[in-house]
């Protein structure tokens, strides 16, 4: 893909997707969903809701019919413009599929056995099956078909990427060079985001804290963040998740406010949760608001992502293309 100056830099085909696994969470919208709202004013952003991969473990239709639609509902509530980005869903965009059987011809086995996230998988008694055990199979394709250079990934991700590489590398030394090489891109300052428990914040782990939703619940959750159990006439322990998560949402100089605050006696962490959980509903409001909007006007929702289907299958059929030809498969002028 050419590339174009911005900025003093360079515009990049950035790409990344999110599992349609039910209702969003900080760590979600920290972690990836604000960088890609960002990514869309300066690259060009390729973005979709990986239900694909979302079958390795989610077996009930109407869930997944539900949450896949949801999480786009979110995602454009959130700030995820469709007319400065390509945003759908990996199914509408099949191609995915024969690209991930074409990979999976110079993917070593070993490596495949080696990744971490399908061994933590079957630790926590998922069963094992192909379509789990080819995951990274599936993820290299959703990357290299559609031309990614730069991947945001939290640093668990990592090893996909780099697995990503490895197929490319092998695919390109044996047939041509058809594939871009993509790399990872983690941030540092929002890969972990720690849970009301202190551990990363993940469904798995019920310690999340959902964006949208009742008001009452959330704020419960919000009660319930982990705090240490110094004295009222103590200074406090920044290393907590309310320090961490509260960071989330102010600038830098109140950050140093409010580590002043934890440093002198007299902070109840009552009145604090109180007080983030109000900074935390007013910062989401509008997003809130355009939520509302949106779930009463599906049919823009399903415009957009036929839109964006569209767009990225052109990406697809033209990298598509190039592979089979490459590999003999195109045996017609």
């Amino acid at each position: 893909m050419e590339t174009l100056p911005i900025y003093g830099g360079v515009l990049k085909r950035v790409l990344s997707g999110i599992q349609p696994s039910g209702d969003l969470h900080l760590g979600n919208y920290f972690g990836m969903m604000s960088r890609m709202i960002t990514y869309q004013e300066k690259h060009d952003l390729f973005c979709f809701i990986v239900n694909y991969h979302a079958l390795t473990t989610v077996k009930d239709k109407e869930l997944l019919e539900k949450n896949t639609i949801q999480a786009a509902i979110d995602f454009f509530a959130l700030g995820l413009n469709p007319e400065k980005s390509t945003f759908w869903i990996q199914s509408d965009v099949p191609q995915v599929c024969e690209s991930t059987w074409l990979l999976s011809n110079v993917t070593n086995v070993g490596m495949l056995e080696r990744a971490t996230s399908y061994k933590d998988k079957l630790s926590k008694g998922i069963s094992a099956n192909v379509g789990l055990y080819s995951y990274p199979i599936l993820m290299a394709s959703d990357i290299l078909l559609f031309g990614g250079e730069m991947v945001p990934v939290g640093k668990d991700q990592k090893q996909h990427i780099e697995m990503t590489r490895d197929i490319a590398e092998k695919f390109n030394q044996q047939y041509g060079d058809v594939f871009v090489i993509p790399d990872s891109d983690i941030d540092k300052r929002s890969h972990l985001i720690p849970g009301i428990d202190g551990q990363k914040m993940s469904k798995s782990y019920n310690n999340t804290i959902p964006i949208f939703g009742d008001e009452k619940k959330i704020r419960k959750r919000f009660m319930s963040i982990v705090t240490d159990s110094a004295d009222i006439d103590e200074p406090k322990d920044i290393n907590t998740p309310i320090f961490e998560l509260y960071s989330l949402f102010i600038n830098e100089n109140e950050q140093k406010e409010l580590k002043n605050r934890f440093l002198q006696p007299g902070l109840r962490y009552g009145d604090l949760k109180n007080e983030f959980f109000e900074c935390f509903w007013e910062f989401f409001r509008p997003y809130r608001d355009k939520r509302d909007y949106l779930m009463n006007h599906k049919d823009y929702v399903f415009s957009s992502l036929e839109q964006g289907a569209k767009k990225a299958s052109v990406v697809a059929n033209d990298f598509l293309f190039k592979a089979k030809s490459a590999m003999g498969l195109i045996y017609r002028d």
